[in-house]
């Protein structure tokens, strides 16, 4: 079995992203503050893998259960999962947060989904709410992290510059709202407990199911 930090050269067929590199360390520093010590954990939009990865390599008591809905996405977590050989590190699933017939019917501790909402349209966040309501128990964990809009502060530069970005690739996507990503949530029972800043602008917004 390797860790990440063993794997020295990006395995074929697989993605790399120097932002995952660099969000590694501090989404990983929360997710051992609040994810539980044991159970199954569901990644969604996992992308390239290195984060299902790392961090199924740093919490060995969770089972991690990638998914994305990009067949090149599953292929890279498929080779980073085989060059790492981790016994709690679970093959991709095809799960897309727009079709609920591909849903998991499993239950899960907690969900992770990482720089997914800004990335795709509106309806992508009310899927993963209503997903999240569908496999979490009540008292299980949503965690998303990336860049919102929030009332009352300032956007910072970079992230209206990425804005633009986003929406000049796709009009559907951008920065959303945290207060409408929050009323989403609510919707579908998922309470907001807990908003923590990251670096470069994100943030980490951590939900409970709570009926």
């Amino acid at each position: 079995m390797q860790t990440m930090d063993a794997i020295t050269a990006t395995p074929a067929g697989a993605l790399a992203s120097p932002a995952v590199a660099r969000n590694t360390g501090p989404i990983l520093d929360l997710l051992r503050v609040h994810l539980p010590a044991h159970g199954e954990v569901l990644e969604i939009a996992a992308g390239s893998g290195e984060h299902a990865t790392a961090f199924s390599a740093a919490l060995p008591g969770l089972t991690w259960t990638p998914s994305d809905p990009s067949a090149e996405a599953r292929a890279s977590i498929a080779a980073w999962a085989g060059a790492a050989d981790l016994s709690n590190l679970r093959p991709p699933l095809a799960v897309d947060v727009l079709d609920e017939a591909g849903w998991p019917d499993q239950p899960f501790a907690a969900v992770v989904c990482i720089n997914m909402i800004h990335i795709s349209p509106w309806a992508a966040t009310e899927g993963l709410m209503r997903l999240a309501r569908r496999v979490l128990p009540v008292g299980g964990l949503l965690v998303t992290y990336g860049p919102y809009r929030e009332a009352g502060v300032p956007l910072a530069p970079s992230n209206a510059a990425f804005d633009e970005s986003l929406k000049s690739r796709n009009p559907d996507w951008g920065l959303r709202d945290r207060e409408a990503v929050a009323e989403a949530a609510k919707a579908e029972g998922l309470a907001l407990t807990l908003r923590v800043e990251m670096p470069a602008n994100n943030l980490m917004l951590l939900f409970r199911r709570v009926r």
